[in-house]
């Protein structure tokens, strides 16, 4: 199924951006990918209330998800 391996690809790169999240007292969580490949994830620990995590969502992990897996159209923080 194309959706797992779209999901697989993500999680492989969330896992590469997940060290200097967890340096810091933070982590993200893989919630979904919409059908047009939005991928929505919680910001958690130090990162879920931190000033920073809107920039950090998509300066940091959007900017690199969407270098390492093309089909990514967006992050978002999942509500």
């Amino acid at each position: 199924m194309a959706d797992e391996t779209l999901k697989e690809k993500v999680q492989k790169s969330l896992n590469k951006v997940r060290p200097s999240l967890q340096a810091d007292g933070g982590d993200v969580e893989l919630v979904e990918i919409t059908t047009d490949n939005i991928v929505k994830v919680k910001l958690k620990g130090a990162c879920g209330g931190c000033p920073m995590a809107q920039m950090t969502l998509k300066n940091g992990i959007e900017k690199f998800l969407k270098k390492e897996v093309p089909e990514v159209k967006s992050v978002e923080p999942a509500s």
